[in-house]
């Protein structure tokens, strides 16, 4: 009995430590720098275990139950409902992982038909203040840094036990409650967490290819100019990556056999479309 009440206490410990804690941030950005009174808003989740962190939207979890749904299925693309995957286009196209142990972050984009993944090689240098605040149920402290050509103020809480934050901010004394751009062009809020099991495992279709973060800027340069180009140069999922990296656009698949020549045009403009909605990005260096 004693020998199953030790086993039974480290089943109990281990699953207290596979558990992950989901902070949930409502993410608000103006990405027209034409339009600036577009305003886009979306949930994206934080979810932290005690060796590393990723923050993804909430659509893309979504988007991925639904697929995985369809492919077990058997029925494939052709199970999609592409109503309710046009209802899920998300404005957060990528992910970021920090890996707790050797202090890295990791960014991850699709393009084309290929998930491009570089270690983020710049510091953030942050100009802590001894002014305080209250936000919600938190006691909170104002952090501002520099970082890929905006100026960022951070708001965050020793009230929890984690030093990180939304998108690629992390490393102070505390959780970050809130953190924004000096132009008003993004900002996270913090509105509630919860614990979950585990972190999840986000859907990876094509194949991942590591780069620095230099080359992962040309490469999304290079997509831009000639998208249909990139696509018959690697292998993977084909027309379905793409539509699924451009937020959701007609559906996986874009409607079965078609003009290739109907394809490549519509994929361009489409590029171009999505390149014009989102020429005000979060990085601007």
């Amino acid at each position: 009995m004693k020998k199953l009440g030790i086993v039974a206490l480290a089943l109990f410990i281990q699953h207290v430590s596979a558990q992950a804690n989901r902070f949930v941030y409502q993410v608000t950005m103006k990405p027209d720098a034409e339009n600036k009174t577009d305003i886009k808003t979306e949930n994206a989740y934080l979810d932290i275990s005690q060796t590393q962190s990723i923050f993804y939207s909430e659509n893309r979890i979504k988007r991925d139950s639904i697929m995985q749904k369809a492919f077990q299925g058997g029925g494939g693309r052709g199970n999609i409902n592409r109503e309710q995957m046009e209802g899920l286009r998300s404005n957060i196209n990528y992910s970021v992982e920090k890996d707790k142990t050797n202090q890295k972050t990791y960014f991850k984009d699709r393009i084309g038909r290929d998930i491009y993944s570089y270690e983020e090689d710049r510091p953030l240098n942050w100009k802590i203040s001894s002014e305080t605040t209250k936000i919600g149920e938190y006691k909170v402290q104002k952090a501002e840094t520099d970082f890929a050509g905006r100026n960022w103020t951070a708001w965050f809480t020793t009230d929890l036990p984690y030093q990180d934050g939304p998108y690629k901010f992390g490393g102070l004394p505390g959780l970050i409650v809130k953190v924004e751009d000096d132009k008003g062009d993004y900002s996270f809020d913090l509105m509630k967490n919860y614990k979950v099991a585990e972190l999840p495992s986000l859907n990876q279709f094509g194949n991942t290819i590591k780069v620095k973060r230099a080359a992962y800027i040309k490469q999304q340069q290079k997509f831009r100019a000639d998208p249909a180009s990139f696509m018959n140069q690697s292998g993977g999922q084909g027309g379905f990556s793409t539509t699924m990296r451009m937020g959701g656009g007609r559906g996986p698949g874009g409607g079965g056999n078609q003009n290739p020549v109907d394809m490549k045009k519509r994929m361009e403009e489409r590029v171009k479309e999505e390149a014009k909605k989102n020429s005000n990005p979060i990085e601007l260096q």
